[in-house]
């Protein structure tokens, strides 16, 4: 009978006992391990890539007649180019940022303001090699193709302009471009574009000019 009585004093009392020691226990273990960090883990931002995307490019320049292999005339050239290009094709990895091969098409609208002749209308198609640096807001690129397109020739009416409204155009494109915004750029770059009719008429003197572009660009 006074076990019994002992046993359920005990069971009262180890509450009593154990609680407290739970807390302090607690307690130590908290100080030792110090503050939690609740706030959440920062993830870095990855950058836009360019290469990544579609590009919409209008491009302005003037142009003026070069060299001593087309026309003895002068010429002032102001095209007016709206260009789309693809995303990476193919690329490489080179230094700290990324060289890619994208895909170019052009529709050029030229106003001839000095020569016999007065525009030139236009398409053109090319790669575009692009190195873009790490951050993805600053690029160098080459472009390098040509196309057709047509012009109100007056080969045989002045001497030394196009002998036929049938032309054939090549031109070269380098230059650098840096990231304004997100998805807007704008370039800076030298142009040089050859037009001719391959002979297929006897009058084809052609015209050499070359000049600086600039581009503003939307990336989607």
């Amino acid at each position: 009978m006074r076990k019994t009585v002992y046993h359920r004093r005990m069971l009262k009392l180890k509450p009593l006992v154990l609680t407290p020691l739970l807390s302090l226990c607690l307690a130590v273990s908290a100080a030792v391990a110090g503050p939690v960090d609740k706030s959440l883990p920062t993830v870095t931002p990855v950058p836009y890539d360019p290469l990544l995307h579609h590009e919409i490019d209008f491009e302005t320049g003037a142009l003026w007649r070069v060299g001593h292999n087309g026309t003895p005339l002068d010429y002032t050239i102001l095209p007016q180019i709206i260009t789309w290009k693809s995303p990476e094709a193919f690329g490489w990895n080179v230094g700290s940022g990324r060289l890619g091969f994208r895909h170019r098409i052009s529709l050029l609208l030229e106003p001839i303001v000095e020569g016999p002749e007065d525009y030139y209308f236009g398409i053109a198609g090319s790669g575009t090699l692009e190195w873009w640096n790490a951050p993805r807001d600053f690029s160098l690129f080459f472009a390098a193709g040509g196309g057709v397109g047509w012009m109100d020739s007056k080969g045989y009416e002045v001497e030394g302009a196009q002998g036929q409204d049938l032309n054939f155009n090549w031109f070269l494109y380098s230059g650098a471009r840096f990231m304004v915004a997100e998805r807007c750029s704008v370039a800076l770059g030298l142009y040089y574009q050859h037009v001719s009719n391959l002979d297929q008429d006897d009058v084809n003197p052609g015209i050499d000019a070359l000049g600086p572009m600039l581009s503003f660009g939307w990336h989607f």
